[in-house]
């Protein structure tokens, strides 16, 4: 499952950002993953919690944005959203796909910081009283 490398990746290049801007911590990353990337966005999620474990991104929230995969005629110019597994045969001249336009994509788009840094409860625990 190659969806907890990309993870682990994520996170790393998300901690490391944080770290040089002085963040705390990390609410929410938005990545766009192409339907032709080949990456399954609920896999990618489970492993991205489990990659975030004891880092500035525990407990942050992925969000993810699909890209469809979109390819362009050169013979007549004529644009069509690929599918999956890809059609890359133009409908109107019959013609292959002069170039794939997206779908490959995955990007990290935007990383919300914490405000500030996790404090611990106050609050103090109750302890069971002794016989």
């Amino acid at each position: 499952m190659h969806e907890m490398s990309v993870a682990l990746s994520v996170v790393d290049q998300v901690e490391r950002a944080a770290r040089s801007d002085g963040a705390h911590g990390v609410r929410r990353v938005v990545v766009e993953i192409g339907e032709l990337a080949g990456v399954v966005p609920d896999a990618l999620a489970f492993c991205f919690e489990l990659a975030c474990v004891g880092t500035l991104l525990e407990g942050a929230e992925l969000a993810t944005r699909f890209l469809p995969g979109r390819a362009s005629c050169a013979p007549c110019g004529r644009t069509w959203d690929t599918g999956m597994p890809p059609d890359m045969l133009c409908a109107v001249c019959r013609g292959g796909a002069g170039e794939l336009l997206s779908g490959r994509e995955l990007r990290i788009t935007e990383v919300h910081w914490s405000a500030s840094p996790t404090t611990p409860d106050p609050t103090p625990v109750p302890q069971p009283e002794e016989s």
